[in-house]
């Protein structure tokens, strides 16, 4: 019985971006006698069929995005003689779209890191089960990544895991709902062994792929003082005081390590935080902006972000303090109007990002932008070749709207031409050129240029191209641009990387 682990994907660059974590965990949940998994991600190369015989187990992992290319492999893998498992926040949300469309025997809610044992021990015992709960593992049982089985000259980026879990509430996230909103911490002992491994292998540049690096914000200590909640009180220090006890260690790291993570705005008003972020290499951080008004904001339920010219000054003081800001905007939110496109891109090259995104809005399942989107349109569902828009993401991509919600001021079309002509006028080559100063060498500058040009490629004309030609070749101008960033990030492994030893303060004298 061979064990094959599928990330799926009907995009293949040939080059990922970043490690797909899971694929590694599931890796090293997999007991030693059925032998080392074969991992396959789609990203990379589409799987091969034929590898596929009767009695493997083939686990596929799916979130909403690639749901529909997961249940495809896993008819493919059922028709082998295969027996098929799913796992996942997609399959966590819908456990029965899997066993229907995805032809799984068996369905995986939650974390798997311990669940996944006894999946295969059924299984071989001939008695498995259609639907198994691994629920929210606690962090201290988290399971570290078999990073050995990466495939070599295939990453850009290494990615660890520091938190999972987030105490916001955004309506169009479903994190807080799936992983909780009481984030689960692991230790710094756990997750530098793991960087350091990482290091061995020649990944310099690492993702610190969390929900939320910043679990813990001096507002929420505020309110538990006010409220004199003294328990409370010690546990967010507490939390507050591992993270600066991580940061610590990761400076001692060696001094070309690149970090990046995902954090929330408020980071920006705890100087004393970022200035840790500086000190331990983390250069770079996803941030939601998501809307540049107060009436945006408060749609998608995030208005403790800052908007207009205030919003502007926060921006900058992440790079003020070394951290660079991939910002994050939505576009379709009923508050928007035609101005909304151009004032968006003039903010985001005057706060001076580094880079950018711009998403049409999606109400993504689990979400309450969902939920909302599902009770309205109940009794009167749009559908595409007999599937309602409600359940999209079992729609092929190029028959699918661009935007699923209506607007009350403009069409899908205009939203979609307008946020592409958002694209290009922030990643046209004279402003690229310009936020490239951020780099010193004339090197390191055309580096620059060349990652600038192939993120809007992967995420801009993919993501949001019309239909399927032009899709097909911006993968293919995609596919060619990563080869050549592969080269920039390669670093020289370092066998003889030894893990660093404990931070010299102790959690007490940093919570205070």
């Amino acid at each position: 019985m061979r064990v094959f682990l599928v990330n799926p994907s009907d995009v293949a660059f040939g080059v990922g971006v970043i490690t797909p974590r899971w694929l590694y965990v599931l890796a090293a949940a997999t007991p030693a006698q059925y032998g080392d998994p074969v991992i396959v991600d789609e990203t990379l190369e589409p799987i091969q069929p034929e590898h596929i015989q009767p009695g493997d187990v083939v686990g596929i992992g799916i979130h909403t995005a690639n749901a529909l290319r997961g249940f495809e492999v896993g008819r493919l893998a059922r028709a082998r003689g295969a027996t098929v498992v799913f796992g996942g926040i997609h399959a966590t949300l819908y456990p029965n779209e899997a066993l229907e469309h995805g032809a799984a025997h068996a369905v995986v809610k939650g974390d798997g890191d311990e669940v996944w044992g006894q999946v295969l021990a059924d299984i071989a015992a001939g008695n498995s089960q259609p639907l198994y709960d691994g629920g929210r593992v606690n962090a201290g049982r988290f399971l570290p990544a078999r990073w050995d089985l990466l495939p070599p000259d295939s990453y850009m980026w290494a990615s660890v895991q520091t938190v999972r879990g987030c105490p916001k509430h955004c309506s169009f996230c479903s994190v807080w709902r799936t992983d909780g909103q009481q984030p689960r911490q692991r230790s710094s002992d756990a997750v530098i062994e793991e960087i350091v491994q990482l290091r061995r292998l020649g990944y310099r540049f690492i993702a610190l792929a969390d929900d939320n690096f910043y679990p813990v914000t001096l507002a929420d200590i505020a309110l538990a003082e006010r409220q004199n909640n003294a328990a409370r009180v010690a546990e967010l220090k507490n939390l507050r005081a591992e993270r600066f006890e991580f940061m610590e260690r990761l400076a001692q790291l060696p001094p070309d390590t690149i970090l990046f993570t995902q954090i929330t705005m408020e980071a920006a008003e705890d100087t004393a935080f970022l200035e840790a972020m500086n000190k331990a290499r983390i250069k770079g951080a996803l941030v939601g902006v998501e809307a540049v008004t107060p009436e945006g904001l408060k749609s998608v339920f995030k208005d403790f972000n800052l908007a207009g010219e205030q919003l502007v000054e926060r921006l900058r003081l992440f790079k003020s303090h070394g951290v660079h800001v991939l910002g994050s905007f939505i576009f379709g939110l009923s508050t928007d109007r035609k101005e909304t496109f151009d004032a968006t891109a003039d903010l985001a090259k005057r706060a001076d990002l580094t880079f950018a995104q711009f998403v049409m809005m999606t109400p993504f399942p689990g979400t309450v932008d969902f939920e909302k989107w599902e009770k309205t349109t109940a009794g009167n569902v749009e559908k595409v070749d007999g599937i309602p828009i409600t359940r999209y993401w079992l729609i092929p991509g190029h028959r699918r709207p661009k935007l699923y919600m209506p607007h009350p001021s403009m069409s899908s079309e205009e939203i979609r031409v307008r946020t592409q002509g958002v694209w290009d006028s922030y990643y046209q080559l004279s402003e690229i050129w310009r936020r490239a100063k951020c780099v010193k060498s004339v090197k390191a500058r055309l580096a620059f240029v060349f990652i600038s040009k192939l993120y809007r490629q992967m995420y801009a004309n993919t993501g949001i191209a019309t239909d399927s030609a032009r899709r097909k070749s911006a993968n293919r101008w995609a596919r060619w641009t990563g080869l050549i960033c592969l080269r920039l990030f390669r670093a020289h492994p370092m066998p003889d990387l030894q893990v660093p030893g404990m931070a010299s303060r102790t959690l007490t004298n940093i919570a205070t």
